[in-house]
C-alpha cells in the first residue's frame, strides 16, 4: 500500500478538525444562552467579516473583492447565498439555545441527500437506483417523524434546505470558498452592524454598558468576538482540505459534525429522544449508510479504472 502523501495527510487532519469544530459548536453557542439569538448572529457576522476580509487582504491584496465580483452573476448570486447562510446561522443558533440541538443535527444529516435531489432538479444529474433508495429511506424517516409528532420537523427541514440551496448557488458560481464567504460577509456586514447598534441603543444589547443596561460582561464579549473566528476558521480549513483530499473522503467526513451535534443534544443537554424519534432517525441513518457506501464503491471503481 502506498503511503499517503504528506499534503493529503495534512488536508485529512485539517478536514477532521474542521468537522469536529462544527460538530461541537452547540457547546460554544450554549455558553452565550443569556445573549439574544439575533444579537449572537449579528456579532458572529461582524467579527467573522473582519477576520475573513483581513485574511483575504493579506493573501490577495486589495483587489480581492473586485476579482470576486468580476465573475458573471457573482454579485446577485452571492447576495442571495449570503441571505441563505445568514438565515441558516440565525435558525441554528436559535435552535441550539432553545433546546433543539437533536433536531438541528437531523437537518445536517438530511442535507447531503437533499443536495442529491437538488442536483437532479436543477443540474439535471442522473441518480443510480441505489441513491434513489437512499433518498427514499430519508424521506420515509421525515414522514415517520411528521406522522408521529403531528407536524414536519421544520427546524431540520429549514436548516437542510437553506444550506442545500446555499451549496447549490455556490456550485453554480464556482468561486473560491473563502473569497465567496468574504463577499457574502460584506453584504451582511452593514445589516449586522445595524442590528448590533439598534440593540445597544434600545436595551436589547449588552456588549457595552449603555443607557443603564447591564453589560453581558467581558467573558460574553470575548466569546462573541471569538465566535467570528469559529465561524471563519472551519470554512477556511475546509477550503484547504478539499484541495488536498479526495471529495469522496470529505463527503464521508462531513457526517462527523451532525453526529457530534446529535450526541451533544442527547448526552450533554439531555434533550428528549424517545423510541418514536429513534425510528425516524434510523430510517435516515440507513439512507445515509446506503448513500455513503455507494459513493465509496464508485470512487474506488473510478480509481481502479484510472490506474488500469
Amino acid at each position: 500500500m502506498n503511503p499517503m502523501p504528506s499534503a493529503e495527510r495534512r488536508g485529512l487532519w485539517v478536514a477532521i478538525a474542521s468537522f469536529v469544530l462544527w460538530g461541537l459548536m452547540p457547546l460554544y453557542w450554549h455558553l452565550l444562552k443569556t445573549v439574544p439569538s439575533l444579537q449572537i448572529v449579528a456579532h458572529r457576522v461582524v467579527w467573522s467579516t473582519l477576520l475573513v476580509v483581513a485574511w483575504l487582504l493579506w493573501k490577495n491584496g486589495r483587489g480581492w473583492l473586485r476579482a470576486a465580483l468580476a465573475r458573471p452573476r457573482a454579485a446577485w448570486m452571492l447576495a442571495l447565498s449570503g441571505a441563505l447562510i445568514g438565515f441558516n446561522w440565525s435558525l441554528y443558533i436559535w435552535a441550539v439555545n432553545a433546546g433543539h440541538v437533536v433536531e438541528s443535527s437531523l437537518g445536517y444529516f438530511i442535507n447531503p441527500l437533499l443536495n442529491v435531489v437538488l442536483g437532479v432538479v436543477f443540474l439535471h444529474e442522473r441518480l443510480s437506483r441505489v441513491k434513489w433508495l437512499a433518498v427514499a429511506f430519508a424521506a420515509a424517516g421525515v414522514a415517520w417523524l411528521t406522522v408521529q409528532f403531528g407536524q414536519p420537523p421544520w427546524i431540520a427541514i429549514c436548516l437542510a434546505l437553506s444550506f442545500a440551496l446555499y451549496g447549490l448557488l455556490r456550485k453554480l458560481l464556482a468561486i473560491d470558498a473563502v473569497a465567496g464567504l468574504g463577499v457574502e460577509s460584506v453584504y451582511l456586514f452593514l445589516p449586522a452592524i445595524a442590528v448590533v447598534a439598534w440593540g445597544e441603543l434600545h436595551g436589547q444589547g449588552g456588549f457595552l454598558p449603555l443607557n443603564g443596561v447591564d453589560a453581558w460582561g467581558a467573558g460574553a464579549d470575548a466569546l462573541l468576538i471569538f465566535g467570528g473566528a469559529l465561524t471563519a476558521l472551519p470554512l477556511i480549513g475546509f477550503a484547504f482540505a478539499v484541495r488536498r483530499v479526495p471529495l469522496s473522503v470529505v463527503g464521508l467526513l462531513q457526517y462527523i459534525a451532525p453526529t457530534l451535534q446529535f450526541l451533544t443534544g442527547v448526552f450533554v443537554f439531555h434533550e428528549a429522544f424517545d423510541q418514536q424519534r429513534l425510528v425516524g432517525f434510523v430510517f435516515i441513518w440507513v439512507g445515509l449508510a446506503i448513500f455513503a457506501s455507494e459513493s465509496v464503491w464508485r470512487a474506488r471503481r473510478q480509481a481502479a479504472l484510472s490506474a488500469a
